[in-house]
């Protein structure tokens, strides 16, 4: 039962993001498509170049935060060294 769900996620997840595309780009105010309309090439470019300035630093950001927990996934799981592991010899009395 459970195999069949998770073959069920993948298949449902992408049919939802490929429907929601379509959503994301009619996110447009009619100023803004306005000016960029009427602006040359220049401000066309310029316009771009500040988009991929404001969606770089996040990205970077999540993939940092992303990298480090991967890096640390472990850290707290792992037992701590017993005194019988220890390879110090035995003072013997």
């Amino acid at each position: 039962m459970r195999r069949r769900n998770q073959a069920l996620v993948f298949p449902t997840v992408s049919l939802l993001w490929l429907l929601a595309a379509p959503l994301g780009f009619a996110q447009s105010c009619a100023l803004c498509y306005s000016q960029a309309a009427g602006s040359g090439s220049r401000m066309i470019q310029a316009l771009r170049s500040g988009i991929l300035m404001l969606v770089v630093p996040p990205i970077l950001i999540c993939v940092a935060i992303t990298w480090m927990a991967y890096k640390k996934r472990n850290q707290f799981n792992e037992d701590p060294p017993s005194e019988s592991d220890s390879d110090a010899p035995q003072a013997q009395a």
